[in-house]
């Protein structure tokens, strides 16, 4: 019990150095990304809760093999999500297919985060508008899609989605930009105006 009070009071940095002498720290990790981690993974691939724990469990382990090379000019939870980014990517071209379905579960209180209804708050059914946002996601190219979802619904902040994705942050702007206007435009072919999606 010690232990457990111990850890929510440590910096994740401070964890790894722990860890990095005291396996048992890395439990502290484990407990402090897996739910945040799992809710990623299965925004980023449309695969089945078992398969999202063999996922988990490679992360995990792959972050464990690697945490003494732990780059300290990244933060621990950009990099943790770079490494789930890199493994989520390895295990679709292993795959060599995008499984059938939506990708992107669309929480409500994520949904406004790229879609300000305005007049249209009161006249549509939030579970149609987040069926048809989650298509329209899944209609864009992947670079979009990663962009997206990192910003919007994981709320990282472009020197985080820069360090995960190993893009420069111009080219982080960039890509986000772009891919509002494709989502946009998908959004827009699905039935939605231009004013109902615009903020």
């Amino acid at each position: 019990m010690e232990a457990f009070i111990d850890c929510k009071e440590k910096t994740d940095e401070e964890l790894i150095s722990l860890a990095a002498e005291n396996t048992a720290y890395f439990s502290c990790i484990i407990e402090r990304y897996e739910k945040k981690l799992k809710r990623y993974v299965r925004r980023i691939t449309k695969i089945s809760d078992d398969d999202v724990e063999d996922v988990l469990q490679e992360i995990f382990i792959k972050v464990y093999m690697n945490i003494q090379g732990f780059d300290t000019k990244l933060s621990f939870s950009s990099w943790i999500y770079r490494i789930a980014h890199n493994t989520v990517i390895s295990m679709h071209r292993k795959l060599q297919s995008r499984p059938e379905g939506h990708m992107v579960d669309i929480e409500d209180d994520k949904l406004f985060n790229i879609v300000d209804t305005g007049d249209i708050e009161h006249e549509t059914n939030t579970k149609y508008l987040k069926e048809h946002l989650a298509q329209a996601i899944d209609n864009i190219p992947q670079k979009y899609q990663d962009v997206i979802i990192l910003r919007f619904f994981e709320e990282k902040d472009y020197k985080e989605i820069s360090d995960i994705l190993q893009k420069p942050m111009g080219s982080v702007a960039t890509l986000i930009n772009r891919a509002k206007d494709r989502l946009k435009k998908e959004f827009i072919s699905l039935g939605y105006s231009k004013q109902d999606y615009e903020k």
